[in-house]
């Protein structure tokens, strides 16, 4: 089978796109702080990948349409189900006494943060799915003008959805304030990722039309 430069590219995007959320799933139970105008905000460092998978979305719904933005989501999802099912699975088998970690060790890596795991797949899966109805919808109503407000549109909306998902069902156990101090916060930082990565959408839109020759999915096919 040959691969022609449109189909190597969505590989390429499919891979990257499936690397950057297995690993922000893997390293989201680990907190961190910020300091804004004197006080302290607690964020998840699996904010650092997450904001490129939703760009890596709009990509695709812009150059590969709706039912293929929409595929790799499943994809993604069920990738992560099944990474998240080989850990648990390799959990279960019993320690050698001459292993390189500690039992202890392994937990807190892989196994400490399921219910945070299980949040972040429930998000996801909603919030993809309405990243990509926004920006469709968006797009319906401008056609091919406005580029950024269908990327950072649908991803700031999707983004409050998905931040508010996984804090309530992953830290369940934490105060009030705490759950909306972390909520503001991650949601403020996805929205200014969103904001900052409006450039690197315009890069990317360029790139895939100048020298892949490629262009965007007719409005009418993404209907169908």
């Amino acid at each position: 089978m040959q691969i022609d430069a449109r189909l190597r590219l969505f590989l390429y995007i499919v891979g990257v796109f499936l690397t950057c959320l297995l690993i922000g799933n893997l390293i989201g139970g680990k907190l961190t702080s910020l300091t804004v105008f004197g006080e302290e905000r607690l964020i998840s460092v699996g904010e650092l990948s997450f904001p490129l998978t939703f760009v890596l979305t709009d990509i695709v719904n812009e150059f590969y349409g709706r039912k293929a933005a929409r595929q790799i989501t499943m994809l993604g999802f069920f990738m992560t189900a099944l990474a998240f099912g080989i850990i648990h699975l390799a959990d279960a088998v019993p320690f050698a006494d001459r292993s390189a970690i500690t039992p202890a060790a392994y937990e807190n890596v892989f196994t400490s943060a399921t219910r945070i795991q299980i949040a972040s797949m429930v998000a996801y899966l909603c919030a993809q799915f309405l990243d990509i109805g926004v920006f469709f919808f968006i797009k319906k109503a401008t056609g091919d003008r406005f580029l950024w407000l269908r990327s950072t549109g649908s991803t700031a909306i999707s983004q409050m959805v998905d931040t508010i998902l996984v804090v309530t069902i992953a830290f369940t156990s934490l105060p009030g304030h705490v759950l909306v101090n972390i909520i503001v916060t991650s949601y403020l930082v996805k929205l200014f990722a969103a904001i900052v990565m409006t450039p690197v959408i315009y890069g990317l839109h360029e790139l895939l039309e100048r020298h892949y020759k490629l262009t965007p999915v007719p409005l009418e096919e993404r209907t169908a």
